[in-house]
């Protein structure tokens, strides 16, 4: 009998997945280029509640590389790079006989000793995953375990009727586990509310008439603005040489950009102070640079002259937002040049006016900023308690 890491209750033994799993086959589409499939990538996971939420309806001659495995209603799929992401979902009926990435892990549950559902909750707990990047993972950039990692994996398997008594306890707690993430998911939007009603209160819509003392006038009257040039590939680095990179997005936080890359020869430069603004898709984000740094061509950078406080742009650029993305639309490859930026117009009230209404939103964004906080430790204490709840289910105690 093979011997696991805790006692088990009576009855329950310890096995390897692989053991209670069935064969499972592939498919090339591309033999039946004429016929459609549904593919299943690991995009198409949330991993929050481990369901597919999105697939894409392929032509067969169209079919990527990777869309090779069949999957059945009740396989698990368990995504083998990056393993503590979890993407882990259980096959619903509607998807029976299409196919997934061979970036999955297929699980087919021989149902003489296992419930589907019962090793869908297994795969989802600290247990199993914690046993494969312990030591299993390879690689840097996508590290990764292979099919036979997770098959090999230790599991405690009670019988089958336990296995579902497990199975409907454990769903009637993760329901309640979900609707307090709905409750939180309404009062994320009623945060992000909060700052959207301040930035309307504050800032006139463009081209209304204006308070007394302000004036339109065009950013490039007010700003320096410098567009983003990508360097050479071949001056990234990871290890630090140079300035932190930044081509678009990606690299965005609520105030200030984290950096990933470095460029040992950097073609436009933005200064501590400039606002960032993302100029092809998607169009219109901002953040503030607060150290020297590269700018790849998804980036402008404006440079606010005497007239105008950089936090005041910044906040106007954020009311002005959905606008922006607008302009960008319009264009062939979603994205707004160096004139769209210059003839942007902007309301330009007295410097200490623009310094009160800025103090004013400082003090909304503080306050949204704690929600946010607050909201993330509520997250993080609901995947503490699942993962709370599967623990006890896979010792014998829930």
């Amino acid at each position: 009998m093979t011997e696991g890491p805790y006692k088990l209750p009576p009855g329950w033994r310890w096995v390897r997945l692989g053991e209670v799993c069935l064969p499972t086959e592939r498919r090339d589409p591309t033999k039946n280029p004429s016929t459609y499939f549904v593919y299943v990538d690991i995009s198409a996971i949330d991993s929050t509640v481990g369901k597919i939420v999105s697939t894409k309806e392929i032509l067969g001659q169209h079919a990527p590389s990777r869309a090779r495995k069949v999957i059945r209603s009740g396989d698990v799929i368990f995504a083998t790079t990056r393993p503590y992401l979890k993407n882990i979902a259980l096959v619903p009926p509607d998807l029976d006989g299409q196919i997934c990435s061979t970036g999955f892990c297929v699980i087919r549950a021989n149902r003489e000793f296992a419930e589907p559902e019962f090793l869908f909750h297994l795969c989802r707990s600290d247990f199993i995953t914690n046993q494969l990047t312990a030591s299993k993972m390879r690689g840097t950039s996508y590290p990764a375990v292979t099919d036979n990692d997770v098959y090999n994996t230790l599991i405690p398997l009670p019988p089958l009727e336990e296995q579902r008594r497990i199975v409907a306890k454990v769903g009637a707690l993760m329901e309640r586990v979900r609707e307090v993430r709905r409750l939180r998911a309404e009062a994320q939007k009623d945060t992000e509310l909060l700052m959207q009603a301040a930035l309307a209160e504050v800032f006139p819509h463009p081209g209304a008439d204006l308070p007394p003392g302000w004036r339109w006038v065009k950013l490039g009257e007010v700003c320096d603005i410098i567009m983003g040039q990508s360097p050479p590939s071949s001056t990234y680095n990871f290890e630090g040489n140079g300035l932190p990179f930044f081509q678009g997005k990606a690299d965005f936080g609520d105030l200030h950009l984290t950096p990933r890359i470095w460029c040992s020869a950097p073609q436009k430069v933005a200064r501590p102070g400039d606002v960032l603004i993302s100029v092809r898709a998607p169009v219109g984000s901002t953040n503030v640079a607060n150290l020297a740094c590269c700018i790849g061509r998804g980036l402008a950078a404006l440079r606010p002259r005497d007239s105008l406080e950089r936090f005041w742009l910044l906040y106007y650029l954020h009311y002005l937002e959905p606008e922006l993305s607008k302009m960008g639309a319009g264009s062939t490859f979603n994205a707004i040049t160096k004139k769209d930026l210059q003839n942007v117009f902007i309301p330009l009230p007295p410097l200490e006016e623009q310094r009160r209404i800025v103090a004013y939103l400082d003090q909304i964004q503080q306050q949204v900023a704690a929600l946010k906080r607050a909201q993330a430790e509520t997250e993080a204490e609901l995947k503490r308690l699942e993962q709370a709840i599967l623990d006890k289910a896979f010792r014998g105690d829930l």
